[in-house]
């Protein structure tokens, strides 16, 4: 109780503020998750084949766009998303983020209309999200061959491909084991990899955060290009050389220090 009466009304009004925009903007994401599955299940049915993944696609870029931009406005964030936008016109590939936080993939979607995006298969058969993720032509990652071959076949159709290198949240930073995945879809697909750098200020969803616990605020993001890699001819030469670039790349980042276990269960 002190610390709270030694903060003061301000600091009091500042926290109140925050829980609610937390509260809202997670409210929000759920709503509007929930909506556009409810309308991607009609649709679905009634779309031409080749405006499914199109319209899927654009409906959840702008959407999370939105959703930014509503975190942005509550004070909750601050995004510096603008070194995307020159992609949304190049020919296909793959585009290749470091991953520290759940936030990540709503940040690289909301820029780029013409993604595709491999997903954890339970986010695929989610009610808030699986509806419009498989209106989007979203690709399972349940099975590997499977996924292997629908995305190098939505490389060939001219889409981008969302593809984080270690298939998870980082479990070490700045970055955690790359996959061969990665080398082997670009490989096949004869398509560069381009690296996004992510930094963030804040550990908020990053491996070990609580859903539902309320970071700081405001939270700021930025993401910028780095390399763009040729199409690799050895796996697993390039694999190694992937992750080793991107320790390079990310040792002066911005990234908070991944929460303990301990501080976990302690909060």
């Amino acid at each position: 109780m002190s610390q709270v009466q030694g903060s003061g009304i301000p600091g009091i009004l500042r926290t109140l503020r925050e829980y609610l925009a937390f509260y809202c903007g997670l409210g929000l994401l759920a709503s509007v998750s929930l909506l556009w599955s409810v309308l991607a299940l009609p649709l679905s049915l009634v779309l031409p084949r080749k405006w499914k993944k199109r319209t899927g696609r654009l409906v959840i870029t702008m959407g999370f766009r939105i959703y930014l931009r509503a975190l942005s406005i509550m004070g909750a964030c601050r995004f510096d998303l603008k070194a995307l936008d020159i992609l949304q016109g190049e020919s296909p590939m793959i585009i290749a983020p470091n991953h520290p936080s759940l936030m990540d993939a709503l940040m690289v979607i909301s820029r780029l209309p013409n993604l595709a995006c491999i997903m954890k298969s339970e986010l695929v058969d989610n009610v808030f999200f699986g509806a419009g993720a498989r209106l989007a032509g979203y690709i399972r990652n349940d099975s590997l061959r499977g996924m292997i071959y629908l995305a190098v076949e939505d490389l060939r159709s001219g889409s981008h491909l969302l593809l984080f290198p270690e298939g998870t949240r980082s479990n070490r930073l700045p970055i955690g084991t790359v996959r061969g995945s990665i080398a082997l879809i670009a490989k096949e697909a004869g398509v560069p990899i381009q690296t996004v750098l992510i930094e963030t200020d804040s550990a908020f969803l990053t491996k070990g955060w609580p859903f539902f616990r309320k970071p700081s605020m405001p939270i700021h993001y930025r993401i910028h290009l780095g390399q763009r890699f040729d199409p690799p001819t050895d796996v697993r030469v390039f694999t190694a050389e992937l992750e080793s670039y991107f320790q390079s790349a990310l040792v002066d980042a911005k990234l908070p220090h991944l929460p303990a276990v301990t501080d976990v269960h302690s909060s």
